[in-house]
């Protein structure tokens, strides 16, 4: 006996194609809505908040749009959940930072050449594993075509790391030319970033601004925390006048009556409550008879809080940090001991200055031992613009600098933000793993060719899969090419024809309008980025490709339990 319907009336469900259709509209909806921002030539997107102010983003970042998108297509929520995943890597050491609007791309060609074999009636896991195959053959092709300038074989990758540190101090009397070629590396470096920051507001400044990020990634020596690298914005001047500094900048001022310098200064970090201690049981009220017994309060608050200063100045410091406000009873016993107190900086900002100072954040002061002071050379008020910070040199943690970003306006920095950030997070990931691949929509046409030749070779309903694949690489040069408003079909093909050669090196070159030499050019990107692009469409791809069924589940109602 047929059921007809299992689910409740405000249930829905799609079966088979007509589900597919609708992941597949979503996905490509995604695609479309994003493509238009890859590359040098890519168009910006303004991003209007539906909250309270109605703020305003101008970007053309491809991870900032899909954040701020409010989608209700599932499939849509698929892709860009997958990429979400990808930005959690945040926490961990593999973040690379650039690429996403490529996974978008990739991901959404993958899915329009699918839609078209599934109209041939192949099957999806014909055409998963035919996918398969064809990643797996362009990621051995790219692997084929890596320079490696970092270290040759055999050369211990702290040795080079240290090596690297040299470059950035112009001393390279130390170095062994056996071990390690860091001039050539530091290029590679510069051409990178020069490369990421192309397609962002920076790249008229981008030589500038690239020098800034090689110079704070080298002084990491490898590592890839970027919390050592603190990144301020000051409204005013041009983006030109952004510089790096050597130390760490809190946005911070000194107060009145404080000492504007120390030297070799033990820095207590806290987070705890420097107001007048009140009577804090809610609703508590307290009765005198007379001022006098009010007087014996605010008295006794004073001698408390003239107590708790007291502890917190025998911990034999010379600055105090605090998260929360320090009111002016405290500031006054501060001031007299000679200990330079800053209130109210914000919680990022006394994290990060923990992490640079060698200290922790402390919130009890009873034993002095068991607490880990900060320390730094020098601390100073400086100026930049019309504001006045404090700034900390010398300290603990050597690779610690600031990045000052000046601009016109709040948009402009707040983009020059996520640019410069882009690029530290591929140079940090290139310094470890030092593979470089030609950029310019080079690897895409290295790999497609790859992939060309296997579909030859493969028999059965996978070639086209495997064809498809090829299309779908050579649509992200193509891409390139319409955003710069240029030719993209007489382009391919010429790109296509010159990678039939042996060796070429050959890109599209968006600023004269040509196929053009991307190692004469310099433009380079990361084998991480190009790698995680690759093997993370492929994923999503497949995921979206597996779907044969949609079920909108009716929303759960509340019992009456009257």
């Amino acid at each position: 006996m047929a059921v007809d319907r299992i689910l409740k009336d405000d249930a829905s469900e799609e079966k088979g194609d007509r589900a597919r259709m609708a992941t597949f509209v979503g996905a490509i909806a995604i695609t479309d809505l994003i493509k238009t921002t890859l590359g040098p030539k890519g168009m910006d997107k303004i991003l209007q908040s539906t909250g309270r102010g109605h703020n305003v983003t101008v970007t053309n970042d491809g991870a900032t749009i899909l954040k701020s998108l409010h989608i209700d297509n599932p499939a849509a929520k698929v892709l860009i959940g997958i990429l979400k995943r990808l930005e959690i890597s945040k926490t961990q050491d593999d973040e690379v930072g650039d690429g996403t609007t490529s996974v978008v791309v990739l991901a959404g060609e993958l899915l329009r050449e699918a839609e078209k074999l599934l109209a041939m009636k192949i099957h999806p896991m014909t055409i998963i594993s035919g996918y398969r195959m064809a990643a797996e053959c362009a990621h051995n092709a790219l692997l084929k075509k890596v320079v490696d300038n970092g270290q040759d074989a055999g050369t211990d990758h702290a040795l080079c790391n240290f090596q690297f540190s040299l470059v950035v101090l112009h001393d390279f009397s130390l170095m062994d030319d056996n071990l390690c070629d860091a001039e050539k590396f530091r290029s590679d470096l510069m051409n990178i970033a020069m490369t990421t920051l192309s397609s962002k507001i920076l790249s008229q400044d981008k030589e500038h601004f690239a020098n800034m990020a090689v110079d704070a990634v080298m002084r990491l020596k490898g590592s890839t925390n970027l919390e050592a690298i603190q990144i301020i914005k000051k409204p005013g001047g041009s983006l030109r006048d952004s510089f790096l500094d050597e130390g760490f900048i809190l946005d911070k001022k000194i107060g009145v009556g404080q000492p504007k310098r120390i030297e070799n200064a033990k820095i207590l970090i806290a987070n705890t409550a420097m107001d007048t201690d009140k009577v804090k049981i809610y609703g508590a009220r307290v009765r005198v008879d007379s001022m006098a017994k009010v007087a014996e309060i605010e008295s006794a608050e004073k001698e408390k809080m003239r107590e708790k200063v007291k502890k917190i100045i025998a911990h034999s410091i010379n600055c105090f940090i605090n998260r929360q406000l320090i009111y002016n009873f405290p500031e006054e016993l501060f001031a007299d001991a000679g200990i330079l107190a800053i209130e109210h900086a914000d919680f990022d900002g006394i994290e990060r200055l923990a992490l640079v100072t060698g200290g922790e954040i402390a919130s009890t002061f009873d034993n002095p031992e068991s607490v880990k002071l900060g320390h730094c050379k020098l601390i100073e008020e400086i100026m930049i613009g019309e504001d006045k910070l404090i700034h900390f040199s010398g300290v603990e943690l050597g690779q610690a600098c600031t990045i000052v970003l000046r601009g016109a306006s709040e948009h402009v920095l707040d983009e020059a933000e996520r640019s410069l950030h882009d690029a530290l997070c591929v140079l940090s990931q290139t310094v470890n793993d030092s593979r470089v691949l030609l950029g310019g929509g080079w690897p895409e046409m290295v790999m497609a060719k790859e992939v060309d030749e296997l579909a030859r070779k493969t028999p059965g309903k996978k070639s086209h899969a495997i064809e498809a694949f090829s299309r779908s690489l050579q649509a992200i040069p193509t891409i390139i090419a319409d955003n710069a408003g240029l030719d993209s079909a007489e382009l391919i093909s010429k790109l296509r024809a010159e990678h039939h050669k042996e060796n070429s090196s050959a890109g599209v070159d968006v600023i004269t309008g040509t196929v053009g030499d991307m190692a004469a050019l310099g433009i380079s990107e990361s084998f991480k980025v190009k790698q995680a692009v690759l093997l993370s469409a492929t994923e999503a791809a497949e995921g979206l490709l597996r779907v044969d069924e949609i079920i909108k589940c009716a929303p759960r109602k509340r019992e009456d339990r009257m």
